[in-house]
């Protein structure tokens, strides 16, 4: 069996006898000879198949799963073609019995999300499935190139990175066996662990145990939120990028990785991915927004100098700015539009941190130096009485302590600034979010 994307690539096979195997995506009844167009999937391109009527299979319909053998040519037209010697149906389709795409339709992606175990049959949400992965490679790619080492952190942990409570809890399901392990000192949602246990919402911490010996670290894992949100840019699961340097000591060096690491990985996938980017920016009807990553050095400005450029046009807003206060959406994505459509690191230096916002998503990414003196550190965790579940991390500054720094950005959102996708449930393959966990 050979790919097609191997048949499609710049090595012609002309001659050769191959054997494929696919999903029809059109026909075309001539005369005496039926044209078959086949993907496997492989690649966006799709492989025509040449056969005689007489040999037509009764069950050959759009949609069914079937295989061919026989050489490959070059038609008249300049394209490869196979000229079946056989040609037989693997999976039927009826398409009157209830499959949801027809032949040459275009569908909106809302309609397409409601058939999540047939949207990769589609070609744009198969493009984006290629290029999902491409993209997955060359950020493992970057950080492996950089000297960074790969992490697994930790799915369930017993810590709220955030502190923002948005957590879901794990417990077994089998309440025998929760009775059972029951300590007395324990409620029973610590039966298990001996203590709550929560799906992460965050690695960073366990990556700044493991940079101070290993000194450059990251991870690319699922990140889960429990907020009741159910905008564009909102998951319940999403998969996130973390990376954390030791010896990092100021936060112009930490937007250089990020921005590098931004505009590496988009430029690799340019390079490799430009038929399903195609496919991508017609279905979405947006050709600038890898032009707006690769094309500008971008933008840096003080938390100080966004609240004034928002303070003197508030009259764009629906929730006005406070100083003090984190910014809202649309006091986002006025910055970026504000900087030329450019993305724009904004930061702060009394608390270390910085955002990058970017169009089309607002904030990609946060990052921040971390604290690094025990002192200050053992004072902030008093106060949020943390200090007896955070003492392995209080600890990290007694003991060889460096300073380190680092960010964290959500790959989804990351795809929606690449690809031009408006909703980001449609950047991933079976999405879950508030009231909806299909399959």
């Amino acid at each position: 069996s050979c790919n097609i994307s191997n048949i499609c690539s710049k090595f012609e096979p002309i001659g050769s006898h191959l054997f494929v195997q696919g999903w029809v995506k059109a026909m075309r009844n001539m005369k005496t000879n039926v044209f078959v167009d086949i993907s496997d999937g492989s690649c966006s391109q799709k492989l025509q198949v040449l056969t005689k009527k007489i040999d037509q299979p009764q069950t050959l319909t759009y949609g069914a799963a079937v295989r061919a053998n026989g050489p490959i040519v070059k038609n008249k037209n300049g394209q490869l073609e196979l000229v079946a010697k056989e040609l037989s149906v693997i999976g039927p389709c009826t398409v009157s019995e209830g499959y949801p795409f027809a032949p040459r339709k275009i569908y909106n992606s809302d309609y397409i999300r409601q058939f999540l175990h047939l949207r990769p049959r589609t070609n744009s949400f198969a493009a984006l499935l290629r290029v999902r992965a491409a993209m997955s490679r060359a950020v493992n790619d970057y950080f492996c190139e950089n000297s960074y080492i790969q992490i697994h952190t930790p799915i369930i942990t017993s810590n709220d990175c955030e502190g923002a409570g948005e957590v879901f809890r794990v417990r077994p399901d089998n309440e025998l066996l929760v009775r059972e392990m029951a300590k007395k000192e324990n409620m029973l949602e610590e039966a298990y662990f001996d203590t709550k246990a929560f799906l992460t919402v965050s690695g960073q911490l366990h990556l700044e145990a493991v940079v101070r010996g290993l000194s450059k670290v990251y991870t690319f894992g699922p990140t889960f939120r429990a907020e009741n949100s159910r905008t564009r840019l909102h998951l319940a699961e999403f998969y996130m990028i973390e990376a954390e340097k030791a010896f990092l000591v100021s936060l112009e060096d930490l937007m250089k990785i990020i921005e590098d690491m931004i505009k590496t990985v988009t430029n690799k996938v340019a390079d490799k991915c430009a038929a399903d980017l195609q496919t991508l920016h017609s279905s979405n009807n947006n050709e600038g927004s890898i032009i707006s990553i690769l094309g500008k050095q971008f933008e840096v400005m003080t938390y100080d100098k966004a609240i004034d450029i928002l303070e003197k046009h508030s009259e764009n807003f629906v929730s006005q700015v406070k100083r003090g206060n984190s910014l809202a959406k649309e006091h986002e994505l006025f910055l970026v539009k504000y900087a030329g459509d450019c993305p724009v690191f904004f930061y702060s230096i009394k608390v270390s941190a910085l955002d990058l916002l970017t169009p089309r998503v607002g904030e990609l990414c946060g990052g921040s130096l971390r604290e690094d003196d025990f002192s200050n550190l053992e004072n902030k965790l008093k106060k949020l009485d943390l200090q007896e579940s955070l003492n392995w991390y209080l600890e990290l500054r007694k003991y060889g302590n460096v300073p380190s720094g680092g960010f964290g950005m959500g790959f989804e959102r990351f795809l929606q600034l690449v690809l031009g996708i408006p909703n980001i449930k449609d950047t991933i393959p079976f999405p879950r979010w508030p009231h909806n966990c299909k399959l």
